[in-house]
């Protein structure tokens, strides 16, 4: 973000119809669940209209981007794709007007649906497990969100075990974008995302943090995806509801070292931490200057 900051592939791009330099900006994704089941809400934006509530709040906080989600990453029972596409699609459809819309999914069909019902970002968690996701959003608009994770959503993996983390979830987006290109994928449609807590414990969730720009310097603007996550939890002692301050820290030092997009569940905390940040490095003037002048 800085002079020291690692040069991009394609810093400039036009994603959901916006205009955006990564070079100089950082963008703020939302997160709205409508799930029953999801590790921060709970359920609490499972029901249609308090989703679309949700988006629109979202969006009056100052969200660039608004992640739709409608099947957890975390274990638990089987989504059909049928219900899937019946959860996101209404709030996708409510939300392509006031935010860039993204969709946590991991499955092509679904990604599909969407991106025609106006999605410009589909994250999938599960690094192109299934390599047909490339296939779902070569040829289109939509930029492709590649997540770090050993094992597939909704499944158990306990116990992660890493020789060396950083390295390899570096090692790993590589050869996953590699093949994302070789299915067609165009470099300014990629995103990645060293996956948080994604098969991860805490110790490996703050070495990734730590060593973030080993992820950055990859070229691929980078999302950091740490929103109220248990690292953040275990590392304070903090339950699942007191965990915003340590959240705003990680997401500032992640942008420190590099990340271009940071997923969070609190907007408005989050954007003031990010506006301010790019303040601090010469990247955005004030809102405005009275004081002293």
């Amino acid at each position: 973000m800085s002079d020291n900051a690692p040069p991009l592939i394609s810093a400039e791009r036009v994603i959901g119809g916006r205009a955006y330099d990564f070079a100089h900006r950082v963008v703020v994704m939302a997160i709205v669940n409508r799930t029953p089941d999801s590790f921060h809400d709970r359920g609490s934006t499972f029901a249609l209209e308090k989703a679309v509530d949700a988006v629109r709040a979202a969006a009056d906080a100052g969200a660039d981007w608004i992640d739709i989600g409608g099947v957890p990453f975390a274990p638990g029972p089987d989504v059909s794709p049928e219900e899937e596409l019946r959860r996101v699609l209404p709030v996708v459809e409510a939300a392509r007007d006031l935010a860039v819309v993204s969709v946590d999914t991991y499955r092509p069909e679904v990604a599909r649906e969407v991106i025609k019902a106006g999605a410009g970002v589909i994250n999938d968690t599960s690094g192109l497990r299934d390599p047909a996701m490339a296939d779902a959003v070569a040829g289109t608009d939509a930029s492709l969100v590649i997540t770090h994770s050993l094992a597939a959503p909704r499944t158990l993996h306990p116990s992660p075990r890493y020789g060396d983390v950083t390295a390899e979830v570096g090692d790993f987006l590589r050869g996953r974008v590699e093949l994302a290109l070789s299915r067609g994928v165009l470099p300014e449609q990629i995103i990645i995302d060293p996956g948080h807590d994604l098969n991860k414990n805490t110790y490996h969730s703050l070495e990734l943090t730590r060593r973030l720009r080993e992820i950055t310097e990859i070229g691929y603007p980078t999302l950091a995806a740490l929103s109220n996550k248990d690292f953040i939890g275990e590392t304070l002692d903090r339950p699942q509801r007191e965990r915003l301050v340590g959240t705003v820290a990680a997401v500032v030092f992640c942008v420190l070292q590099g990340a271009r997009i940071v997923r969070v569940h609190d907007v408005r905390a989050a954007v003031d931490a990010v506006r301010m940040t790019e303040a601090m490095l010469g990247l955005r003037g004030p809102a405005y200057a009275r004081h002293n002048i």
